[in-house]
């Protein structure tokens, strides 16, 4: 999974997004099937990596679940990475997005077969690959939809379709992954079929003109349009302080399933996956009502530093309840008041930092930089906490490191000049 800010272009784009067509409003239908599109992928990334992959890698291996675990999050998501620029390039190219998303949308229903009947941890690090290969194939087209095909003036309504997808291809995800717990393989088909039945769905019912086709920048301007981004002061700090709260919320995100096997004490009867689909739900309804209550509130005062610092506070705290508490109350407090801070801080955040873009004419660009800040961390995020969880021989670590990491992240954005 890439997580990414929405608007963002995909790596091969050079123009501003503005200078794509501008039509009076988005196509009939588009907003929805925008939303079914997000939600299906997130559908997959949570219920599959979040559940299912896990249990899988356990049965093979469970006195060495946490390393092997992080090994194959950790492998794949640079996977993610490299494939997510690279098949947005390659969808530049080509002047269309529907043919990439479904074609990414059908190879996940045999990338999913695939990972079901994997059973040693090398063949599951392989297959999970794959299917993190065809999905950032299906994610890096359909994010490019919202430039693509939405005027500026219907961006707002467009980006909330997509956030959207978050919490609902979520709570969707846990509760189809706790359904298969015990079945495992025909849970990733299930997924795989969703994302497949999404990707027919939009591809048959949005239709596209053929775009004129764009050559991707060479490495060296990547690189060199990277470091020109860095070197803006606001900018910078916006940067930092994005990767340092990512990479805290996923340390902690991935491994919520052996958390409440190892670590949180739960209600007689209650199984771990079936905490997740209850976790889930309640952190997906935080994040909702606070995406939309935050940036409202930022918008009304006129204070993106604030909102981004004290949800990014809020975070930390809602991290220390866990910490000092193993119970199942503990748990679900720290799941309503995380999704609270993360959805606030994601919202206003991207806010923030459209403000303190270096150049208007290179927003696609630099936006696209942001999105490091996002993915980066979620490569290392497995290695660090395996690391952490290994050496301290328990989760209480995670959560402290991972709350000192979201005060660092909140202290990022004080040096900001730019954004009250």
């Amino acid at each position: 999974m890439a997580l990414s800010s929405p608007g963002a272009g995909t790596a091969g784009a050079t123009p501003d997004a503005s200078e794509r067509p501008a039509k009076s409003g988005p196509g009939r239908g588009l907003l929805p099937l925008l939303l079914v599109g997000n939600t299906a992928m997130y559908s997959l990334y949570i219920g599959v990596a979040g559940i299912l992959l896990a249990l899988q890698v356990e049965h093979i291996d469970p006195a060495h679940k946490v390393a092997n675990f992080g090994l194959i999050a950790g492998v794949s998501a640079i996977f993610a990475t490299i494939f997510n620029p690279v098949a947005g390039a390659l969808s530049d190219r080509s002047g269309r997005r529907n043919p990439w998303i479904l074609g990414g949308g059908l190879a996940a229903l045999p990338a999913m077969f695939l990972l079901g009947f994997a059973d040693t941890i090398l063949l599951i690090t392989i297959a999970w690959c794959l299917g993190q290969a065809v999905m950032n194939v299906y994610q890096a087209a359909i994010t490019s939809v919202v430039p693509d095909r939405v005027p500026v003036t219907a961006r707002g309504k467009a980006s909330a379709a997509v956030g959207l997808g978050l919490p609902f291809g979520s709570t969707l995800g846990a509760l189809l992954g706790a359904a298969f717990s015990e079945n495992y393989r025909t849970g990733y088909l299930v997924f795989g079929a969703i994302v497949a039945g999404a990707a027919v769905l939009f591809t048959a019912c949005a239709r596209e003109e053929r775009l004129p086709a764009r050559a991707p920048l060479p490495l060296r301007a990547q690189l060199a349009a990277f470091a020109s981004a860095l070197g803006n002061h606001d900018f910078r700090w916006a940067f930092i302080g994005r990767a340092l709260l990512v990479l805290g919320y996923f340390a902690v995100s991935g491994y919520q399933l052996y958390i409440l096997q190892d670590h949180t004490v739960l209600p007689e009867g209650m199984k771990p996956e079936a905490a997740v689909a209850v976790m889930m739900p309640l952190t997906s309804v935080a994040m909702v009502v606070s995406t939309v209550l935050g940036g409202w509130l930022s918008d009304r005062f006129d204070r993106r530093k604030l909102f981004v610092g004290a949800s990014a506070l809020l975070s930390a705290l809602a991290l220390g309840i866990p910490a000092v508490s193993t119970s199942w109350t503990a748990m679900l407090v720290f799941s309503a008041v995380n999704g609270l801070a993360f959805g606030c801080y994601m919202a206003v955040d991207t806010a923030l930092v459209t403000m303190v873009l270096p150049k208007a004419e290179d927003a696609a660009r630099d936006m696209g930089v942001l999105n490091i800040a996002n993915a980066g961390p979620q490569i290392i995020a497995p290695f660090i906490a395996s690391v952490i969880v290994s050496v301290s021989g328990g989760y209480t670590a995670l959560f402290v490191v991972a709350a000192v990491l979201a005060v660092a992240g909140a202290l990022a954005v004080k040096p900001i000049r730019g954004v009250r």
